[in-house]
């Protein structure tokens, strides 16, 4: 009868895992990959704020809400992807 050796693949598992987990935290989801795209972005922030009635100062927002954060987030989300498929479609 075979017993297989359960230390060893569970340790591989840990391994993995942990391999898995500090390459997810080495990226940063604010960061900007492309740097000369900061000023559009900031002014896209910008102009999707005031669309959606929040206030937003120049600088530091540490008084918004998360829900507000995140609606503004999620707009720019939803307009550059908007954007990218129409770039896509005029290529075709």
């Amino acid at each position: 009868m075979f017993t297989p050796n359960l230390n060893s693949t569970s340790q591989q598992g840990v391994q993995q895992q942990q391999g898995a987990t500090s390459t997810q935290q080495s990226g940063s989801s604010s960061r900007i990959e492309v740097p000369q795209a900061k000023n559009a972005l900031n002014n896209m922030k910008h102009e999707i704020a005031g669309e959606l009635g929040i206030n937003l100062k120049q600088g530091y927002n540490g008084d918004l809400t998360s829900r507000q954060a995140g609606y503004i987030g999620g707009y720019m989300v939803k307009r550059l992807i908007e954007q990218q498929e129409r770039a896509m479609a005029g290529q075709q």
